[in-house]
């Protein structure tokens, strides 16, 4: 299976919090498994840690790299389908992550219950 994260699992994962359900924490762990953190995600993070808005120290790219994930940039296509998702919720970052997970086939890993009402892309529900 290849597995989205969303920025809030990104984050819990990497500082080993208990939020994530066993089973998505099974799946994310699963070697069978690609997992992928999203360009979105790493701007995300910078942009709320340099407002202070979130306490991450040390750099999300190498997070990435350090828990054997694999990086996922954004493409024009990517930003074309976010902007034309028929989707009233206005964060870009989700949107992003929702039009990446959509044109790239992979399952989108989150606890967003705004997220959940997508019905485009496939979805795990992450929190315990």
């Amino acid at each position: 299976m290849d597995l989205l994260l969303d920025t809030h699992v990104f984050l819990w994962w990497d500082a080993g919090a208990d939020p994530i359900s066993p089973a998505v924490r099974a799946a994310i762990a699963d070697p069978d498994n690609r997992v992928y953190v999203s360009a979105a995600s790493v701007w995300e993070i910078a942009i709320k840690a340099g407002k202070g808005k979130l306490a991450f120290s040390g750099s999300p790219s190498s997070a990435i790299a350090q828990n054997a994930f694999l990086p996922l940039p954004m493409t024009p296509e990517h930003a074309e389908r976010a902007g034309g998702l028929d989707w009233a919720h206005p964060d870009p970052f989700d949107r992003m992550l929702v039009a990446q997970a959509e044109k790239e086939s992979l399952t989108l890993v989150h606890a967003d219950g705004v997220i959940a009402d997508y019905k485009g892309v496939a979805q795990l529900w992450a929190r315990a």
